[in-house]
């Protein structure tokens, strides 16, 4: 029984021993990628650092004089107030001829 397998083992194509195993062309890529890594963490690193603590505008510096002068404040829903009131009147649907109303325009 033996030596059957031994003859059916070598009968088998032999693979060359570097197959399956990695070469220098492996190692040569993830030491590339490491260094990208650290080149990149150390960026987003200084990035993070120019990042204010709060996004708050009372923590911000007003960019002109004008931005120093308290606007007085206004009433809630006043800017909604201003906006409808600049809006265009809402579109009226057609009106019939029984209603009193002039026929609509084709």
């Amino acid at each position: 029984m033996t030596t059957a397998l031994t003859l059916f083992a070598a009968n088998q194509p032999q693979l060359p021993e570097d197959v399956g195993k990695a070469g220098p062309l492996g190692l040569l890529l993830i030491v590339v990628l490491l260094v990208a890594v650290v080149f990149l963490g150390r960026s987003m690193g200084r990035h993070l650092k120019r990042v204010p603590r709060s996004f708050d505008p009372a923590d911000q510096v007003p960019d002109t004089p004008a931005e120093l002068i308290d606007v007085p404040a206004r009433d809630p829903g006043e800017d909604l107030l201003d906006t409808l009131r600049r809006a265009p009147l809402a579109i009226e649907p057609p009106r019939r001829p029984d209603d009193g109303g002039t026929p609509p325009r084709a």
